[in-house]
């Protein structure tokens, strides 16, 4: 995925240095974040479903760095400033927030749809928190509690698991792969 970054944050900056005029004028900071939103945003994160979760944290970081240098850029901020208060401040998710965002709408999108071709498109299997992620496991949650859920009667609901009770089953927390 290296090239695939490199090339995306080469794109979005050459979209900032064409804009800085702009994003430093004297515009109001919420016309400038429009233009951040429509014109370096939509390249940071274009088909950013497909490829994001195959992304290393370093990948995920250089990407939010591009972000948060055009952010700076829009408030006239300082060095001093952290970043997370920077863009609370100024109303502006992460990139990860807003590609989960982005993949949510894509697969509910598909899962809707008239076409049953493209319904389930990307299945959540059960796979070891090891190595990548597949792109519907960037939206779903992976905590312990939702792949082990408990019933009223004592049985566990993931189908992995089924027919084992409570009292011979390992607790989640001490099974590995999890």
């Amino acid at each position: 995925m290296i090239p695939q970054v490199d090339h995306v944050i080469q794109m979005s900056h050459a979209a900032r240095a064409k804009l800085r005029p702009v994003l430093a004028s004297r515009l109001s900071i919420r016309t400038k974040l429009a233009i951040y939103k429509c014109y370096i945003r939509s390249r940071l994160t274009y088909t950013a479903p497909a490829w994001y979760a195959l992304c290393s944290k370093l990948q995920r970081h250089r990407l939010q760095a591009q972000q948060n240098i055009v952010l700076r850029m829009i408030s006239g901020t300082g060095w001093y400033v952290k970043n997370d208060v920077m863009a609370r401040d100024l109303k502006v998710e992460t990139l990860e927030e807003f590609v989960k965002m982005l993949a949510r709408r894509a697969f509910s999108r598909a899962d809707a749809g008239p076409y049953t071709s493209l319904r389930n498109l990307g299945p959540h299997y059960d796979r070891s928190m090891k190595g990548y992620q597949l792109a519907r496991a960037l939206v779903s949650k992976s905590s312990n509690e939702e792949r082990c859920k408990l019933t009223d009667t004592g049985r566990q609901t993931n189908s992995r698991h089924k027919g084992l009770t409570q009292e011979n089953s390992v607790p989640p927390e001490k099974m590995s792969g999890f």
